[in-house]
């Protein structure tokens, strides 16, 4: 936008400001927020397909049964595919996961809407739930067993206790990895369209951000959805660890 001086000010980042929805002041962990808000509408988008959507269950199923049951059948299969039979049980927690981080993408590509799946804090919780939820499923099931994913019984013997070490940290930084990963590529998505929405308003290159616009758009829109499948494809991967057998 143009600053007062006539220059050309633009914030890409204050998009990312979490905001009380009511009055001004200081955020805490009990204020209703804009988070707080799109998250809300994220869990009634999944509510609005997966059950008003598909309360009839037709033979000839209409749109929204149709994508409700796409969706189902892709999850199951990758479920079972990567996880294995044992891990069909989890299905529908990793169902659950899909649909709230694919609605959350979604709904932050809405003109003047929050990306909750922006923000670290959304995304680490949900990548703490897997990782807390793996680990402790891995040695309810498997007991001290559960520590043989981190010794390479096919290295060498001298090797083997490095190994540990490395598998060990490696384990142990999943969740950060799980979570920047997500949430830093739809910070950095939007932030290039905030930045080109700018650019807009310059009547001489007003065409050429619009275009851009346009593209990245479409871009985020296909970044949304893949990244709802790399975050639910790696809780598998976590999830086979936890109910498979050794992969060393």
């Amino acid at each position: 936008m143009a600053a007062e001086g006539g220059g050309l000010q633009i914030h890409p980042m204050d998009q990312f400001i979490v905001k009380p929805l009511f009055g001004e002041g200081a955020v805490h962990w009990y204020t209703p927020t804009n988070v707080t808000l799109w998250l809300m509408l994220a869990v009634v988008a999944i509510g609005l397909l997966m059950v008003v959507g598909t309360r009839r269950r037709a033979v000839v199923p209409s749109r929204s049964q149709s994508v409700a049951e796409l969706i189902y059948g892709f999850i199951h299969n990758m479920v079972e595919d990567v996880a294995g039979h044992d891990g069909v049980k989890y299905f529908p927690y990793v169902m659950t996961l899909f649909l709230f981080v694919l609605f959350a993408n979604l709904l932050g590509l809405i003109p003047m809407s929050f990306t909750t799946t922006s923000h670290v804090a959304v995304t680490a919780t949900l990548a703490l739930a897997v990782f807390l939820g793996v680990t402790l499923l891995g040695l309810a099931r498997k007991g001290v067993g559960f520590l043989a994913m981190f010794w390479v019984s096919s290295a060498p013997l001298a090797l083997r206790p490095i190994l540990a070490v490395i598998e060990l940290i490696s384990y142990f930084v999943r969740p950060v990895s799980h979570s920047i990963r997500l949430a830093g590529n739809l910070m950095a998505g939007h932030a290039v369209l905030k930045v080109f929405a700018g650019f807009a308003s310059v009547a001489l290159v007003s065409p050429v951000a619009i275009g851009a616009m346009t593209a990245i758009y479409a871009l985020e829109l296909l970044v949304s959805v893949i990244q709802a499948y790399v975050f639910t494809i790696l809780t598998c991967v976590y999830l086979k660890d936890a109910v498979g057998d050794a992969h060393h």
